[in-house]
């Protein structure tokens, strides 16, 4: 028998290729920033630039130079000035430019800094369009431009009255990160971390100063958007800081931190914090709370700094170091001790703190208690409900997996079948999953838990997300409101809002909802179609497909085809991210919106309402 011929697929020396760093960086953007994104969620690239180039900064703080950094914003464009030592002039170059080229490496100062693996401002020279580094060292200056990783011009060394320190400048570059804009919000949100994180720092962003006395407590503080229970509890060690309140909503709200990173997704610290607070409170009240009860509706934050951390990541999101420095105490039982320690120190001394951290927690047993029944049935009918859950349509990819594409996965939540319908054949089946309403959610403003498993479709959703018993197993990354733009779309969106803010609000708080932007118009011609997200759009595309466009007003997400909806929930898609302001509780804001029709809402409402009429155009051809 003749031996079969095997394919000739061209695996010779000419096959291997070999990348420069900016070319590899360039190529594989997302080893070294996590997702790209236009801006609309905070841990987008764009931002991650932003943090590498303020890590250095500082890093500089910490080690006692410099105590203002200036960073202002405009049009995309970054400009970020520290007044630590600057960059040796001699080596300008090579720290922006040469992989694994950095002063912290033997550096035992180093150990717990930010910026450790000498890859930051390289990756951010390399994807952006323009890149301008000033270091200026003791009357001297020098000045490097580059554009993609490439350098434009290297200036010599001159003399300059500055004081000392260092500036960058850069663009990203558009074409990597497309229709990009900053989100001042999401900045200030950083910039405030960074000084929560270092008492004394004071930063300088577009004519605003950020400044913090208190760290932790200062930074609870801002982010409560619950009635506080009992006033901080503010606790400070070597290398550990922890403040932590109950607030009158539902849920566990955690702000962790590693050596000045905004740990998002946890970790060991974040776990090991959580443990500590529960054992403590069991051993000083000498009762055997089920942990539920000792975490729900707790407000925390942990700081911690560790020898040499280990993420999860490129982008150091989740900490997976097990100690506290190589060969040294288990992380666990270091934050254990402290808390144990700390923390019983802390409620013997103030009795009526801890007198309504108690109470708090026999509420919420008496809460859970009175549930158990219903939430078993819930529970038992979700499980059947999901081996064949109608009203889910799932992906191959979720967050809670281990998947290169895990923070793509979104779940989006339509009204209505033939909107589900449209979204579904669209969607890409590994990474959006369609979870589809039968009508108006319920109104849960002002009822308790209760509700989430007796009402059916609560429950489904809830399970689908699988935030039973906390946020570290959310299945989705993303999940996007999908309604339409008319009023019933807009009441379901609010009554969804409502019920996600009363009974997961960290849902929001951490940035994990969105509303989805569909577009009002099409206006086409028989060489081009432009999609119009407002009337803006709308008359600027007429004018450009003019003479005579044909324009189609989409009144509902189920009257855009499938083959069109594909161009909405793609690369390009549009996504309004949900944030709460720092003026309001969330029982304002709801009690505003959802509660009884107050004088103020009725003025609102008249003072808001816009009557819309369509002005067409004689020569405007309408498709019904």
């Amino acid at each position: 028998m003749a031996e079969k011929q095997k394919p000739e697929h061209g695996y010779t020396e000419d096959s291997i290729r070999s990348l420069d760093w900016k070319e590899h960086i360039r190529t594989r953007p997302g080893m070294y920033i996590g997702k790209l994104g236009d801006g609309s969620a905070k841990d987008d690239g764009i931002y991650v630039l932003l943090k590498e180039v303020i890590d250095n900064c500082i890093d500089e703080f910490v080690m006692g130079y410099g105590k203002t950094i200036e960073v202002s914003i405009e049009d995309g464009h970054v400009d970020v000035r520290d007044f630590g030592r600057g960059i040796p002039l001699g080596k300008v170059v090579e720290c922006v430019s040469k992989i694994n080229t950095g002063g912290k490496y033997d550096s035992k100062a180093f150990q717990k800094s930010v910026g450790l693996n000498g890859v930051g401002t390289k990756a951010v020279n390399a994807l952006s369009s323009g890149f301008r580094v000033q270091a200026i060292r003791d009357g001297r200056t020098k000045v490097a431009e580059f554009s993609a990783g490439n350098l434009l011009k290297e200036e010599r060394e001159k003399a300059c009255d500055e004081k000392n320190g260092t500036r960058i400048s850069f663009a990203p570059d558009a074409s990597i990160f497309r229709n990009y804009r900053y989100n001042h919000e999401y900045v200030e949100t950083m910039l405030w971390n960074y000084v929560f994180l270092n008492r004394g720092l004071t930063i300088h962003y577009n004519g605003k100063s950020f400044f913090s006395e208190n760290g932790l407590k200062d930074l609870l503080q801002r982010n409560l958007s619950d009635e506080t229970l009992y006033p901080l509890i503010h606790l400070r060690g070597d290398d550990i800081e922890i403040a932590f309140t109950h607030s009158t909503g539902y849920g566990e709200d955690y702000y962790s931190f590693v050596n000045g990173q905004h740990t998002t997704q946890g970790g060991t610290h974040q776990a090991a914090f959580r443990e500590a607070i529960v054992k403590t409170v069991r051993e000083f009240y000498k009762k055997e709370f089920d942990a539920s009860d000792v975490r729900t509706s707790i407000v925390a934050a942990i700081s911690v700094r560790v020898q040499e951390p280990v993420f999860e990541s490129q982008t150091k999101t989740k900490l997976g170091s097990l100690t506290r420095e190589p060969n040294g105490v288990q992380i666990r039982t270091w934050i254990n001790d402290f808390v144990k320690t700390e923390l019983d120190n802390f409620l013997h001394k103030y009795p009526e703190t801890a007198k309504a951290l108690e109470q708090k927690i026999l509420q919420s047993e008496r809460e859970r208690k009175e549930i158990a029944g219903i939430k078993k049935l819930a529970n038992e009918r979700a499980r059947k409900a999901n081996l064949h859950n109608r009203k889910l349509r799932d992906c191959r990819v979720h967050l809670n997996s281990r998947h290169i594409d895990r923070q793509e996965s979104t779940l989006f939540i339509t009204e209505g079948d033939s909107a589900s319908g449209s979204i579904t054949k669209s969607r890409d089946v590994n990474t959006q999953a369609v979870f589809s309403l039968k009508g108006k959610p319920l109104n849960c403003y002002g009822l308790t838990k209760k509700v989430v498993y007796e009402n059916e479709e609560f429950n489904l959703l809830v399970n689908a997300l699988n935030i039973e018993e906390g946020m570290e197993e959310l299945r989705y990354n993303k999940i996007v409101i999908s309604t339409d733009a008319d009023v019933d779309g807009m009441h379901i969106r609010l009554l969804l809002l409502t019920f996600f803010l009363q009974f997961y609000p960290e849902l929001v708080k951490n940035g994990h909802v969105y509303i989805l932007q569909t577009p009002l118009f099409r206006v086409r011609n028989k060489k081009e179609t432009r999609y119009c997200y407002s009337e803006q759009e709308r008359v600027r595309a007429i004018e450009a497909l003019s003479p005579k466009p044909e324009i189609t007003r989409f009144k509902g997400l189920g009257e855009i085809s499938p083959d069109e909806f594909a161009h909405f929930i793609g690369k390009n898609i549009r996504l309004e991210p949900v944030m709460l302001g720092q003026e309001e509780t969330i029982h304002q804001l709801l009690d505003y919106y959802m509660g009884k029709n107050t004088p103020d809402r009725q003025e609102f409402i008249i003072t808001n309402l816009r009557i819309e009429k369509d002005e067409v155009k004689k020569t405007e051809e309408i498709e019904a």
